[in-house]
């Protein structure tokens, strides 16, 4: 009995330890990506529906149901001494892995945006390049077009007055 009871609070303090770990895996993403308050209510949600998963699937699978005063005793314990221990050098570590793969990731992309970019200003220059010219030289056209009929009905009106 007793050895069942310390076998079920060590596997309560090992959900602790990866309670924690889930917790320190929300904050890294909220250090690493900037997220709208929308963001960070569904990784609150999230966060809170997979720790309940978490505690109710051992409840059930290694205590058939039954509810212990040391199961959350361990969860508190397992929370604690990863958060005291562990937390700060895994934070700091999957932060700074983050910032460089984001790094990496940017180059590559760039390298790869980077022809395609060209392509598309090709393109541009060959099929809007024309359509450019002619659109200028109809509103040439239309502005030209227009003096001349003002100056038409001007040299009218003089006429018209002597």
């Amino acid at each position: 009995m007793v050895t069942n009871q310390a076998y079920l609070f060590l596997v309560f303090t090992i959900n602790g330890i990866i309670i924690g770990l889930l917790f320190d895996i929300f904050r890294i993403l909220r250090r690493s990506f900037k997220t709208s308050d929308i963001v960070t209510y569904l990784q609150d949600i999230l966060f809170w529906f997979l720790t309940g998963f978490i505690l109710l699937y051992s409840i059930f699978t290694f205590s058939n149901g039954e509810i212990r005063f040391y199961m959350f005793l361990g969860v508190f314990l397992g929370c604690l001494i990863y958060m005291l221990i562990f937390s700060k050098y895994f934070i700091n570590i999957n932060v700074k892995i983050i910032l460089i793969l984001k790094k990496v990731i940017e180059k590559i992309l760039s390298i790869i945006i980077f022809p395609i970019k060209m392509i598309i200003k090709f393109i541009k220059k060959i099929f809007f390049k024309p359509i450019n010219f002619v659109t200028i030289n109809i509103k040439k056209f239309k502005t030209n077009y227009q003096k001349k009929i003002k100056n038409v009905f001007k040299i009218q009106k003089k006429k018209a007055q002597t």
